[in-house]
């Protein structure tokens, strides 16, 4: 885990299933009038079992985020045993529209804001490093996030994504960071650990449902952990 090998000043936080989720309620109204009834807490459920799966999907890391959504939310259906049909397709292109306009990530549980708190009294300086659609700024806003971090940095808006390492080094310029002092948190191994060593950052695993007990990184099951690992 984290130990005194050296001080971290500074935290790197993915959005998606670190800080915030999808709007599961507002998916299953939107399957609902569709025609698909399917409860929220089963889509919540089937969240994290299907990020793993993905996430290790063979060159899932070269597809751009905004595939890689529609790819998740595909297979949360078929997990559920719902047929990719006609009227769950309509569904999507409503929920896609929604995101592309308001961020479909906007579930923030309440955990996420004392420990967003927490750590900025013990010092740390917070930086969202996120794959996003050019959205996350106004979503942050929105959900009363953004006052909690110090800097947001939006893939969209930098026209790169993790795993690329440009967007941590981009991320590292805009926030003035240390490397040596930063780490990076995240819920993807491909994406998120593999690309803060990309940049020569270390990188810590949100792992919700324990399901990567064999990856080589330290895990945690939510950032409500990392105030006790930062102190």
């Amino acid at each position: 885990m984290l130990t005194a090998e050296r001080s971290i000043e500074t935290l790197f936080l993915d959005a998606g299933g670190v800080l915030v989720w999808p709007n599961w309620w507002r998916i299953a109204d939107t399957l609902r009038a569709h025609g698909i009834d399917v409860a929220p807490e089963a889509l919540a459920a089937a969240d994290p079992l299907v990020r793993h799966q993905l996430d290790l999907l063979k060159g899932m890391s070269a597809v751009g985020d905004q595939k890689r959504a529609s790819w998740f939310f595909e297979m949360i259906l078929t997990h559920l045993g719902v047929p990719v049909s006609s009227m769950a397709e309509s569904a999507l292109t409503t929920l896609r529209d929604y995101h592309a306009k308001e961020n479909l990530w906007e579930f923030v549980p309440e955990f996420v804001k004392p420990a967003l708190a927490q750590l900025r009294r013990q010092g740390l300086k917070l930086v969202v490093v996120s794959n996003a659609n050019g959205t996350l700024h106004r979503a942050f806003t929105r959900l009363g996030l953004a006052p909690l971090v110090d800097v947001i940095i939006d893939s969209h808006e930098v026209g790169v994504e993790k795993p690329d390492r440009q967007l941590f080094d981009a991320a590292l310029d805009r926030s003035g960071a240390d490397r040596s002092t930063t780490i990076h948190l995240g819920d993807l191994y491909s994406i998120d650990v593999v690309g803060a060593r990309n940049a020569g950052l270390t990188g810590m695993l949100v792992d919700q449902a324990d399901l990567y007990q064999s990856v080589d990184c330290s895990r945690i099951r939510s950032i409500a952990e990392l105030p006790s690992l930062t102190r």
